[in-house]
C-alpha cells in the first residue's frame, strides 16, 4: 500500500502520554515542520497511573525521537504509535489504521533523512559516504510513501555534499553518479547537481556515465514541459550533454541518433515539448558563441543613434576587443586618404576594432528618411550601417566555433522532420538570433539549409514563416534576398522563396508591390537569366498595373523579350489583354448560372468560350469551385453580384476578389469555408451593399469590424 508523506497540519487530534515535566523541555526542530495537536487526552496504561488532560503547545524535534513503534501488545489503544524520546514516551492515536501507517512511515522517513543529513554533512571516509548514499537511495526507492520530496530530498543531500567537497577524484564522481542514477529516472536533478553534471560532461565527455546515466535524464528533461527561464541550469546541462556526445568518435552521428530517439520512429513525434525545448537549447548555445561580441555593444551606437546618424566613435569609450579576420596594419595611414572623398569607404577606428562601413547613397537616403521617426529601424538597415556589425568579419574561438557548428547542425536535423518543420518555422520566424550572428558569414551560410527547407515545403503554415512576423520587421525573405546581409548566392534561394510564396496565397497586389519597390532589380536580373518564376512575376506586375513609370515598364518588357520563356509568357499576357478588351467591346450576357457540381475547370472553359464583358450577375451556388477560380472571376470587369453559396471558395480567393472586383455590390458566402482572415480583406470593398456570411467561421469581433468599415 502507498501512503502520502505526512505534511504540516496532518496530525490534528491524537492521544498522548508523557511526563508532565517534559512539556517545558520539548525542542523545536529546525529541519522538520511544526505540528500542534489540539484537544489531546492522555492515554491510560496499566503500567502507569493516569495523568490529567492537557495541550501540546510545542513540537517535538525529529532529532529527539529515539524510536517509533506500532503498539501491538494486548489491550493496547487502537491505532496508536509509540514515540520514544528522552525522558518518556509519546503515544499518537489516529482515526484508522491507514492514517496510523501513514504517520508511522512519515515519521520513520523524516527521522532517517535527518540522520543522513547529519552523517553526510561531515564526511570522513568516502568509502563510507558512498555506502551511505547507496543506502539512502535504496530507502527512497523502497519507501511506501508517495511524494515528490521522497526522491528530491536525497538528491538535494548529495547535491549539497558535492558542492561542499571539490577535492573528489574522477572515480569518486562517477561512483556517486552511478549510485544516484535510479533516482534520476523520474526526477529532475537539483541546480547544484546540474552544475556537477555539466562539469563532468566537460571534463570527461567520453565517459560511459554520459551515455548510460545522463541520456535518460536529458530525455526526461526534453520530453516534459520545462521552463528553462526558471531552470537555466537544466538547459545548460542539456547543452553540455549534447556537446559531450559530439566529442565522441562518431561525432555528429551520435547526436543525430539522439535527436532521432527523441523524435521517435514514427512520422509523428508523440512528445509535443521536445521540439520547443531543443530549439531553446540551440538558441541559448548559439547566443553564448557571440556573447563576447554582444557585450561590446555597451559602448556601440544604439539603434536610435544609428537611425539619427549619430556614430561618433570618438565620443565613446573604447569597445571590448574583437577579433577580425581581415584587418590591415596600415589602416591609420589609409584613413587620411579615404576621407578626401565622401563616396569612398570610410574607416572608423577605435583602440581595438577597425570596421569598414560603406557609406553609399542608398544608406544615406535610408538614414535621412528615418530622421525624426520614432520607430526603430529594421534589422537589415541596422546591419548595413552599424559599426559593430556592418562588414565586420567575426572570428570565434575554437571552442565557440565547435559549439556553433554543433547546434546549427542540430537545427538542420530538426528541419528534416516533416512534422517538426511547421513548429520550427514558427519558432524561428521572429529571427531569434543576435545581429552579430546574422553578420557572421559562416553562421548564415550554414543556416541557409534550414531556410531552404522552409522554402521547399508546400505547406502554407511553413513557407509563410519566411515573411516577417509583423509589418515593419524583416523576415528571412528579406535577409536571404539579393542585397540582404545573409545572401551569398546569385538569387537562387530568393527565387525559390518567391516561387513557393507565389504558388500559395501570396499572388496579391500587396506582395507584388513590395517586390516592385524593394526587389525589382534582382527580379529583372533573374528573369534575364531565364528564371521562369521571375518571368511570371514581371508579367503579373504588368498585368496588374503595379509599375507606373513608363520607362520601367519598357525595361521590363525588354527583359521579358530577351529570353524564350519570357517572350512566350509576354505574348500570352498580350493575348489575354486583347481578349479582355474584346470581351468588353462585344458585351455578352448580364446573368449567368453554372450547373451544380461544376468545377474550376468547367468555369474556366465557359468563360474562355465567349464574350462576358457585360456579365453583372454570376451564380456558382452548390458547385465545386474553389479559390482557384478567383483568377478567372477577376477578369469580369462588370461583375456586381456573385453567389458562392455552398462552395469550397476560401480565404485566398477572397483576398484576390477584394483587390480586383471593386464594383461588386452583392456577395453570398453562405456555407463556405471562409474565416476571419479572408473576411477582413473585404473591408476594402466599399461598393458592397449585401454580404451573406451565414454558416461561416465568422467571429463576433470580425463582424463588428466589417460593420464599421463597410
Amino acid at each position: 500500500m502507498r501512503y502520502k508523506l505526512l505534511q504540516e497540519g496532518d496530525i490534528q487530534v491524537c492521544v498522548i502520554r508523557h511526563p508532565r515535566t517534559f512539556l517545558s523541555k520539548i525542542l523545536t526542530s529546525k529541519f522538520l515542520r511544526r505540528w500542534e495537536p489540539h484537544h489531546l487526552t492522555l492515554a491510560h496504561s496499566t503500567v502507569a497511573s493516569a495523568t490529567p488532560t492537557g495541550y501540546m503547545e510545542n513540537s517535538i524535534s525529529y532529532s529527539a525521537i529515539e524510536d517509533v513503534q506500532l503498539l501491538s501488545w494486548e489491550n493496547a489503544p487502537k491505532y496508536c504509535l509509540q514515540l520514544t524520546i528522552p525522558g518518556g514516551t509519546v503515544l499518537l492515536q489516529a482515526a484508522n489504521s491507514y492514517l496510523r501507517d501513514q504517520w508511522f512511515h512519515s515519521l520513520q522517513w523524516k527521522k532517517k533523512i535527518y540522520k543522513y543529513k547529519k552523517v553526510l554533512s561531515n564526511p570522513s571516509r568516502w568509502e563510507v559516504v558512498l555506502k551511505e548514499i547507496r543506502t539512502l537511495v535504496d530507502m527512497a526507492l523502497t519507501s511506501p510513501l508517495q511524494d515528490d520530496s521522497i526522491h528530491q530530498a536525497p538528491l538535494e543531500i548529495v547535491s549539497k555534499l558535492l558542492s561542499e567537497n571539490n577535492n573528489l577524484t574522477t572515480q569518486d564522481h562517477e561512483s556517486i553518479i552511478v549510485a544516484i542514477a535510479p533516482l534520476l529516472e523520474n526526477n529532475h536533478p537539483p541546480p547544484d547537481l546540474c552544475e556537477f553534471f555539466c562539469k563532468h560532461c566537460r571534463e570527461r565527455p567520453r565517459s560511459m556515465v554520459v551515455i548510460e546515466v545522463f541520456t535518460p535524464v536529458v530525455q526526461r528533461i526534453l520530453k516534459h514541459n520545462m521552463d528553462f527561464g526558471k531552470c537555466p541550469r537544466l538547459r545548460l546541462f542539456t547543452q553540455e550533454y549534447i556537446l559531450a556526445l559530439n566529442e565522441l568518435n562518431a561525432g555528429m552521428e551520435v547526436v543525430k541518433k539522439f535527436i532521432h530517439s527523441m523524435h521517435g520512429p514514427t512520422g509523428q513525434c508523440p512528445h509535443p515539448r521536445v521540439l520547443p525545448n531543443l530549439v531553446a537549447v540551440c538558441l541559448a548555445a548559439i547566443y553564448s558563441c557571440y556573447e563576447e561580441f554582444i557585450n561590446s555593444r555597451d559602448n556601440s551606437p544604439s539603434l536610435k543613434e544609428i537611425r539619427n546618424g549619430c556614430q561618433q566613435q570618438c565620443d565613446r569609450k573604447p569597445n571590448l576587443p574583437l577579433r577580425l579576420l581581415h584587418t590591415s596594419p596600415d589602416l591609420v595611414s589609409q584613413e587620411a586618404t579615404l576621407t578626401e572623398s565622401r563616396l569612398k569607404p570610410v574607416i572608423v577606428t577605435s583602440n581595438e576594432i577597425h570596421v569598414e562601413v560603406e557609406r553609399n547613397n542608398t544608406a544615406n537616403q535610408k538614414m535621412t528618411a528615418n530622421v525624426g521617426n520614432d520607430s526603430e529601424p529594421n534589422l537589415i538597415d541596422c546591419l548595413m550601417v552599424s559599426p559593430t556589425c556592418s562588414t565586420m568579419s567575426i572570428e570565434l574561438s575554437a571552442q565557440a566555433d565547435r559549439i556553433l557548428g554543433c547546434y546549427v547542425e542540430i537545427l538542420k536535423m530538426l528541419s528534416d522532420y516533416d512534422d517538426w518543420r511547421p513548429a520550427l518555422a514558427s519558432l524561428l520566424q521572429p529571427i531569434p538570433f543576435p545581429k552579430e550572428a546574422l553578420a557572421h558569414e559562416k553562421f548564415t551560410k550554414e543556416l541557409k539549409y534550414v531556410i531552404q527547407r522552409f522554402a521547399e515545403d508546400p505547406r502554407q503554415e511553413v513557407h509563410s514563416c519566411l515573411l516577417s512576423v509583423r509589418a515593419g520587421k524583416d523576415g528571412w525573405f528579406q535577409l536571404y534576398s539579393p542585397g540582404g546581409v545573409a545572401c551569398d548566392d546569385d538569387g537562387e534561394l530568393f527565387a525559390s522563396m518567391v516561387h513557393i510564396l507565389m504558388g500559395s496565397c501570396y499572388k496579391t497586389k500587396k506582395f507584388l508591390l513590395s517586390l516592385a519597390e524593394n526587389k525589382l532589380g534582382p527580379c529583372m536580373l533573374l528573369a534575364l537569366r531565364g528564371n521562369q518564376t521571375m518571368v511570371e512575376i514581371l508579367c503579373l506586375m504588368l498585368e496588374y498595373n503595379i509599375i507606373d513609370n513608363n520607362d520601367t515598364q519598357l525595361q521590363i518588357i525588354s527583359t521579358l523579350e530577351s529570353t524564350d520563356v519570357g517572350k512566350r509568357m509576354y505574348e500570352q499576357l498580350c493575348d489575354r489583354q486583347r481578349e479582355l478588351k474584346e470581351l468588353q467591346r462585344k458585351g455578352g450576357p448580364t446573368r449567368l448560372t453554372l450547373p451544380s457540381k461544376s468545377t474550376d475547370a468547367d468555369l474556366a472553359r465557359l468563360l474562355s468560350s465567349g464574350s462576358f464583358g457585360n456579365l453583372e450577375n454570376l451564380s456558382l451556388a452548390f458547385t465545386n469551385v474553389t479559390s482557384a477560380c478567383a483568377e478567372h472571376l477577376i477578369k469580369l470587369p462588370s461583375l456586381k453580384q456573385l453567389n458562392l453559396w455552398s462552395t469550397q471558395f476560401g480565404d485566398a480567393g477572397l483576398r484576390l476578389l477584394s483587390e480586383h472586383l471593386t464594383m461588386l455590390q452583392v456577395l453570398n458566402l453562405c456555407e463556405t469555408p471562409v474565416t476571419d482572415a479572408g473576411l477582413l480583406a473585404l473591408s476594402s470593398m466599399k461598393s458592397l451593399c449585401s454580404l451573406n456570411m451565414n454558416s461561416t467561421k465568422l467571429s463576433a469581433d470580425t463582424y463588428e469590424d466589417l460593420k464599421v468599415r463597410l
